[in-house]
């Protein structure tokens, strides 16, 4: 009996020893606390995911509920009051060997809901405890047929297995809507430290490979560069005083490079001097300023 039928139970009885009280009806008094005490030997309720199994003489008389529902007093019992929501179980497998001979301990959970009360109430002693071992020993038994390679790396095709062992094994237990998931897989240390070593040691070679593989694109580049230069000698000009900038343009020096125009010049003064008919220009005399004495 809960708080609800409590209530409305205690209501009718007070009601009706007030009534005789005041009205010394005493007749219809005791009438209403009868009622009373009936409601509270018959009156149930039950929460909107909540199936009351009832029981009439040992035998089962049907599934009350959710809302209020009567008893038969003296025949009718409650069994078993069952939870119809969607509930989850943890469950774990230590020290377990797969199938090329290595230890795990792997952390799963499994949703699941009963769907056919009667089943689960009348049929199983304990179906949350049956599932439960159920889904364990279903669990070991599928690390035990795996890899552990198909385990780090095909984990939701192990969580199908997984569902489908529990399922097969749980039909016609009432019990439905099972999924698996797998939280965790812990390995041993020093495998673990291994597979480090492993990993790192694959890394290096991609990325040594890479490296590979742009020393030969910046090859191909610098051959095909050489020839453009082969056949352009001012484009590799140009390029050589690009460079030299590049390299000197945050020391703010000045540098001088031979070009063309400076041997042209060269040239035109070496003509200049070889020709004696060119008239040349007439040097003026230095004359030397003259320092005045001071007067005494």
């Amino acid at each position: 009996m809960n708080s609800a039928v409590t209530i409305i139970a205690l209501f009718f009885i007070m009601l009706g020893a007030a009534f005789g009280y005041f009205t010394q009806s005493f007749v219809i008094g005791g009438v209403l606390i009868a009622i009373g005490i009936i409601l509270g030997l018959t009156l149930r309720t039950a929460a909107e995911w909540e199936r009351s199994v009832v029981l009439r003489l040992g035998r089962f008389a049907g599934i009350r509920g959710p809302g209020l529902y009567f008893l038969i007093p003296a025949f009718e019992t409650v069994y078993v009051v069952v939870d119809t929501r969607r509930q989850s179980t943890r469950i774990s497998a230590e020290d377990t060997l797969t199938a090329d001979a290595v230890s795990v301990t792997m952390d799963s959970i499994m949703f699941w809901r009963v769907q056919d009360v009667k089943r689960a109430a009348t049929e199983l002693t304990d179906y949350r405890g049956m599932i439960a071992q159920v889904a364990q020993t279903s669990l070991r038994e599928v690390i035990s047929a795996t890899t552990l390679n198909d385990i780090l790396s095909n984990r939701e095709q192990m969580d199908e297995k997984l569902q489908a062992l529990i399922r097969r094994k749980s039909d016609g237990w009432g019990i439905g809507d099972i999924a698996v998931e797998i939280r965790d897989v812990k390995i041993p240390p020093e495998l673990n430290d291994a597979m480090s070593r492993n990993a790192q040691a694959e890394k290096e070679k991609q990325a040594r490979v890479t490296l590979a593989s742009a020393e030969v694109a910046i090859a191909e580049q610098i051959a095909d560069a050489s020839r453009i230069y082969e056949n352009n000698p001012v484009a590799l000009q140009i390029r050589q005083m690009g460079l030299i900038y590049d390299m000197n343009k945050d020391r703010g020096v000045t540098i001088l490079v031979p070009t063309d125009m400076a041997n042209a010049l060269g040239a035109s003064i070496a003509l200049n001097v070889n020709n004696p008919d060119r008239p040349r220009p007439v040097a003026t005399p230095f004359t030397p300023p003259q320092a005045s004495v001071p007067k005494a």
